[in-house]
């Protein structure tokens, strides 16, 4: 195991170890942006992801969310930001919200740790963009 991989590993087991059920998710990020993760990167329904860090990259292949062939479905920004706030207020796991934003249409989203926003994409190029707030770890 590479050093990039045993950094990435060691800050989502610290994020996990401190995160609160509710608006978890900017903690995850700025315990991973501390620990030189710049970017990370999921591929839906794959659940195929990657992290870009200073110590170089890793993929990380996750369960996929379907088998076989599958109709995509249409981007609905609404039931995305639906998934989203349900997320946030701690209502659902994270495998319950990848499948929510699946249905949703959403095929790709980008995590840019500095400029800490999220953008989710549509199979068409339809994108919607958050950010999320500074916290401390």
């Amino acid at each position: 195991m590479n050093n990039a991989i045993e950094n990435l590993k060691s800050a989502q087991q610290r994020a996990m170890a401190g995160r609160p059920k509710a608006g978890g998710f900017p903690y995850l990020a700025e315990t991973l942006r501390s620990a030189g993760v710049k970017r990370n990167c999921w591929f839906l329904p794959s659940c195929q992801s990657f992290y870009v860090t200073e110590l170089g990259p890793v993929a990380v292949q996750g369960t996929p969310l379907i088998e076989g062939m599958a109709d995509v479905p249409p981007f609905n920004r609404e039931a995305l930001i639906t998934a989203l706030r349900i997320d946030q207020a701690g209502k659902s796991t994270f495998s319950e919200f990848l499948i929510a934003s699946w249905k949703a249409g959403t095929v790709k989203y980008d995590v840019d740790l500095i400029a800490r926003t999220v953008t989710y994409y549509g199979v068409d190029g339809e994108s919607y963009v958050e950010s999320y707030p500074l916290v401390d770890v």
